[in-house]
């Protein structure tokens, strides 16, 4: 079982900055790569920012210059460290986690989401 752990919500003012995490644990073989999704009220998810275990990162047009992925030391941490936050940002963020297994099948893990609210 792989479990991922978010956190790092809440609600910020706009301009304002929160950083999120997510710890990924459990059985994992080889991580590709860890990602943050996003979703707000009455639209789809939609890819915020990814780093690959190779340190590549991307981000959404949306983001580029206001939001920051980092992986932790451990690698099986990542950061999402958001500046100038707009209240277009306002979504429930997820972690995902993008692994190869030992008997090298691809798969996606999910965290259970957290709240980002920017409004003043």
């Amino acid at each position: 079982q792989v479990q991922l752990v978010e956190s790092g919500g809440g609600l910020v003012q706009p301009g304002g900055s929160l950083r999120l995490s997510c710890a990924a644990s459990g059985s994992i073989f080889i991580i590709n790569a860890m990602s943050w999704y996003r979703q707000a009220p009455g639209k789809q998810r939609e890819l915020v920012a990814a780093i690959t275990s190779g340190g590549s990162t991307n981000y959404a047009d949306s983001v580029k210059g206001r939001f920051t992925i980092s992986r932790g030391n451990a690698k099986n941490t990542v950061y999402l460290q958001m500046n100038s936050l707009k209240p277009e940002d306002t979504a429930v963020y997820y972690c995902k986690l993008t692994t190869t297994s030992s008997d090298w099948f691809k798969l996606d893990y999910w965290g259970q989401g957290t709240q980002v609210t920017v409004s003043s």
